[in-house]
This record gives structure tokens, sequence and C-alpha cells, in this order.
């Protein structure tokens, strides 16, 4: 698309928000990020309207505050706003991003609100995509961090394949600048790992002193079973592989 497109970020402060943010107006185009800090509140509608009003896509990439049973009501009530404000403001893609397999995990609370904003973004007036990553190379020292007891970190054998949050950044950059989906795009890194391998890749890479566990009763990612959080058929392979990225 050559033309100068304007796209409303809504989380355009995060992790990836920003770097979408920088992709898209590298690309040529407006992107203006949307947060707390610039006034956008989600749950109360306040500043919704304002932060879409004549924008040709918005990309939701906003997280619940919480990992817990307040999920739903976060994402029921901020998809709930972005699509009433994005349609009063004929807005004509509306982009987010979730998860890998994240239907196929219903014991994770979490999980299950990502099902429902899905849903609801599938169940509404305006043209969609909806890209869903795997678990991010960002963010395994926090995964490590969840189960680690003093020295040691017990991790199940659950396979992951992570994606480098640069990769996420420009393929959702690139989805959102492109023709609504109206579906579902999988993306994932190359490789795939057991969790606890990751753990030991991870340790020894940074010099760190923990030694890893294998313990499949261990963590959120305890409840996955086989391997749904890895990429499958169809799916988009990002270049980025997790040992280069590591080093």
């Amino acid at each position: 698309m050559g033309d100068t497109m304007k796209f409303a970020v809504i989380g355009g402060t995060g992790l990836i928000g920003s770097r979408v943010v920088e992709n898209l107006d590298a690309a040529g185009h407006q992107a203006v990020p949307h947060s707390p800090a610039t006034g956008v509140d989600l749950v109360t509608g306040r500043g919704v309207e304002e932060a879409v009003a004549g924008a040709d896509v918005v990309i939701n990439l906003t997280n619940s505050p919480a990992f817990d049973e307040t999920s739903p009501a976060f994402f029921r009530s901020s998809m709930d706003n972005l699509l009433a404000a994005s349609g009063k403001g004929g807005v004509g893609h509306f982009v987010i991003l979730s998860i890998v397999g994240v239907d196929q995990v219903p014991e994770l609370e979490y999980y299950r609100a990502k099902v429902l904003q899905e849903d609801i973004l599938k169940a509404g007036p305006i043209p969609y995509s909806i890209v869903r990553a795997t678990q991010f190379m960002e963010f395994i020292d926090a995964i490590l961090s969840w189960t680690t007891d003093g020295e040691t970190v017990r991790l199940p054998r659950t396979p992951l394949q992570p994606i480098a949050a640069e990769d996420v950044s420009r393929i959702v950059a690139e989805v959102a600048a492109g023709t609504p989906l109206n579906g579902v795009l999988n993306i994932a890194g190359p490789d795939v790992y057991p969790l606890d391998e990751i753990g030991r890749l991870t340790l020894t890479a940074k010099g760190d002193g923990r030694s890893v566990v294998t313990d499949d009763t261990a963590g959120m990612y305890a409840a996955v079973h086989g391997d749904v959080l890895t990429a499958g058929k169809g799916a988009r392979i990002a270049p980025t592989h997790y040992t280069d990225w590591l080093s």
C-alpha cells in the first residue's frame, strides 16, 4: 500500500507497541501510540474516542493488568469500548495480538480471557486481523523467575517455540498495513524446545548459577498438554533463533 495510513496503536508504549510504531513510521505511515500515560482508559472509556478518531487502522496491544480472574472483565470492557469508538470513527481494520494455541488451554484463566477478546473481535462489525504469536524470547527470564527457589528453577517439559519481540512487531505492523485477514495468522520462532531445555540454554548463556530441575507440575505451563503452544501447519516462521538472540 503506497498511501500513507493513520494508525492508532493502543498499548503503543510497551515492548511490542513501541516497536510497531517505529516500524509503521519507518514505512511512511503515521502511527500514534496511546496508553494510560496519554490519557486513554480502556475500561472507563475515557479518551478512547479521541484516540481512534481519524484512524484507518486500530492496533490493540494492551494487556490486562493482572493475569487472573479479573482478565475477562478487562478484555470485555476494553474491546467493547474500542470497537464502539472504532465503529463511530469509521475505522476500517482492527488488529489484535494473541497467543498461539490460546484456545487449547482452557485451564489457564488468562488464555480463556484472550479467547474472549478474539471472539468479541470476530463478532464485531469491523474487518479484523488476529496475529497469534508464541512466547516472546524477552519473556523467558520472567518465566524462570516464577518457579525459582533459591538456586533451583523447576520447569516442565512443555514444548515452546519462542519468537523475538522484534520479529513480532515487524509482522504485526505488516499485517496492520495490509488487507484485513478476517482470520488468524500464527507466527513463531524457528526452533521448538522443551521449556526445561530453554531454561538450561538461558542460564548457561547468561552465566547464571541456578540449575534447572525438570518438573512437569511446575508453574503456569504445567497446565499445557502436548505441543499446542507450538506453531503447527500454515504458521509464519520468523528468522531469529533463540540461541542467537541470547548471545
